[in-house]
């Protein structure tokens, strides 16, 4: 049976495209033009947006390489053990909304250095799968849009991500603690 789904999820994308360029011709539709098209305007886009990745991947390699966030780690340390929080995690904490690349790369590190089946590594996990890159979203797609007034959504992005990572503290130490 498991292979059979294998079979299956190998050739379920290109049925998928095969499909929608059929159905695509047999409504009339130019393809190929649609699809020039398309990529003329994703590589515009790609292109003003650049500045803003540039200043996102700046932003991140200036707090990890000045070890701002291990000094936040360890004036902190005494009271996110109070919150049932390893210190270990503050640096997923505070790059996670700025960067997923750099979450990922810290959570990558988390579990290599203590496992999967930790309780660092559960917590690390949650995390990065429960928040967003608040900071890149505004950067990147409100820059590419043209939205400068973005205050209320900085707030509520914030307030979601604090939710998330107070969220996944306590199911992570409730359910595997």
């Amino acid at each position: 049976m498991e292979k059979i789904f294998y079979e299956l999820s190998r050739w379920l994308i290109p049925c998928l495209i095969l499909f929608i360029l059929t159905f695509g011709f047999f409504r009339g539709v130019k393809i190929y033009e649609c699809f020039v098209k398309g990529a003329k305007e994703g590589f515009s886009l790609a292109v003003r947006i650049i500045p803003f990745l540039v200043a996102m991947m700046m932003a991140v390699g200036i707090f990890r390489q000045t070890g701002f966030i291990r000094l936040i780690e360890q004036s902190c340390g005494t009271i996110l053990q109070f919150f049932n929080l390893p210190p270990d995690i503050l640096p997923l904490a505070i790059l996670r909304p700025l960067s997923g690349g750099a979450a990922l790369g810290i959570t990558t590190e988390l579990i290599n250095t203590y496992g999967p089946d930790s309780y660092i590594g559960r917590l690390a996990s949650t995390m990065q799968g429960s928040t967003d890159t608040t900071f890149f979203i505004l950067a990147v797609y409100f820059g590419a849009v043209g939205i400068s007034k973005y205050r209320y959504s900085l707030g509520v992005g914030l307030l979601a991500d604090i939710v998330s990572f107070a969220a996944s503290v306590f199911i992570v130490s409730h359910v595997f603690g």
